[in-house]
């Protein structure tokens, strides 16, 4: 069957199936691991051919290898996406993908929900390449958005299910607007992951994981990853994107727009900065991501059945101050839940207990079943204090706002028998009161 046509299959069975490459010389039929740094040239033209891009093949790991290959071709058709690059982690797919979009002097809109790592990001070491993040007051606000964007303005970012509080993003407002000023709009995809949405079919330009949460799935494995839309239309925004209109392509004296087309922000972002830079990921890893993809959706399914069911135990119980999960009518963003995410609103969320950080310590610390650990996305379920770990960093002032309270605990659910991890927190729980 061709890639087009299991294209056209469902995500099951594109889960499975898509980007795989079945004539291997000795007839695999599991993708093999090709740990090999470098790959032959048959003479000397096929190397000048390949080294300039005139006949795409395999150079070097550190550009494409082709494990790696088939990984990226099953996220781009899960996605809906025209093509992926694989890179070492969340981190890096955040980092290469805007170092693709901007440089010193330009300025980029930022939700204020997102994972701290990534605002650690932005405002330290990206700060300090000349590039300006600002963060806008609320996701959902589209006219906040609109007052912010300038003429440098070159990129929009995003999550569509932040970490800890699972406030769902109103994607399409938002990629509308940024479209109407010829802005990109780059999402980070990783707790919904596309089981649970796709964001290019809302209107995102290119999509971002760490693979190393549930796309993998089991903790063992470090990676990320970039979607390209294969939609924005780069050529009619000279001006804000140089960088691909520029005849850079070695002795041919093409552009990126003039040789690939429909991927060129992918091909940029491959073969300029993600080859620069070096963050790619290794082959064994990508084998690792190709396991866990093809029970994506049957981990999520159970991942976010847990989740709900735990949150409406949680909700219910007097220790318990508020609980950030979409997935209850009493959320704020019940309503965009049911819009973007039917299949239910992720699997990592926070509750607050009334006691503050002493009750939290308490639940913390008797906890049985769940690892007490920084990481999400795990087939365990996982438990931590974001105030004294991820966000100790924050003023007082700035967790206040963000919604960061001393008794606030982040669960990211596994699939372990519900019952099991209501039972584990209904024990710790019994410490609190």
């Amino acid at each position: 069957m061709t890639v087009r046509a299991v294209d056209r299959l469902g995500f099951d069975t594109r889960q499975v199936h898509a980007g795989q490459n079945l004539n291997g010389e000795h007839g695999a039929r599991i993708t093999p691991i090709y740990l090999s740094n470098g790959f032959l040239f048959d003479d000397f033209d096929q190397a000048a051919d390949r080294m300039t891009g005139r006949t795409p093949s395999y150079i070097y790991s550190r550009n494409a290898n082709p494990t790696n290959s088939v990984a990226e071709a099953g996220l781009a058709s899960l996605d809906g996406g025209s093509s992926a690059i694989l890179v070492g982690s969340g981190q890096a797919a955040i980092a290469v993908a805007l170092l693709a979009l901007v440089g010193a002097g330009d300025h980029v809109l930022v939700a204020p929900s997102i994972y701290e790592g990534t605002r650690e990001l932005f405002r330290t070491d990206m700060a300090r390449l000349g590039i300006e993040f600002e963060f806008v007051l609320d996701s959902n606000d589209v006219d906040d958005w609109r007052r912010r964007i300038r003429p440098s303005t070159k990129a929009f970012f995003a999550e569509t299910i932040p970490n800890p509080k699972n406030e769902i993003l109103d994607i399409e407002p938002v990629t509308g607007l940024a479209h109407e000023h010829g802005i990109p709009v780059v999402i980070d995809n990783t707790i919904a992951t596309p089981y649970l949405i796709r964001p290019i079919e809302h209107g995102a330009d290119i999509v971002v994981y760490s693979t190393s949460k549930l796309l993998t799935g089991h903790g063992a494995s470090i990676g990320g990853a970039i979607v390209d839309a294969g939609r924005f239309d780069w050529r009619a925004n000279v001006e804000r994107f140089p960088q691909f209109h520029a005849r850079t392509l070695g002795s041919s004296g093409e552009s990126f727009l003039d040789a690939f087309e429909g991927d060129v922000f992918s091909a940029y972002a491959r073969g300029r900065t993600a080859a620069s830079y070096g963050p790619h990921l290794s082959p064994l890893h990508a084998f690792l991501l190709l396991q866990g993809v093809e029970t994506l959706s049957l981990r999520v399914a159970k991942h976010v059945a847990n989740a709900q069911a735990i949150a409406e135990f949680l909700d219910d119980r007097p220790e318990v101050a508020s609980v950030d999960y979409a997935g209850l009518p009493s959320s704020p963003h019940h309503a965009l839940a049911e819009r973007y995410l039917p299949r239910g609103a992720g699997s990592v969320f926070a509750f607050t207990l009334a006691g503050g950080l002493a009750a939290a310590r308490q639940l913390y610390d008797h906890v049985g079943l769940f690892s007490r650990m920084t990481h999400i996305g795990d087939t365990r379920s996982l438990i931590l204090h974001p105030g004294t770990t991820t966000h100790a960093r924050l003023t007082p002032d700035e967790r206040a706002r963000a919604g960061i309270h001393p008794g606030l605990l982040r669960l990211s659910i596994g699939i372990e028998s519900v019952d099991d991890l209501i039972s584990d927190l209904e024990g710790a729980l019994e410490h609190v009161r």
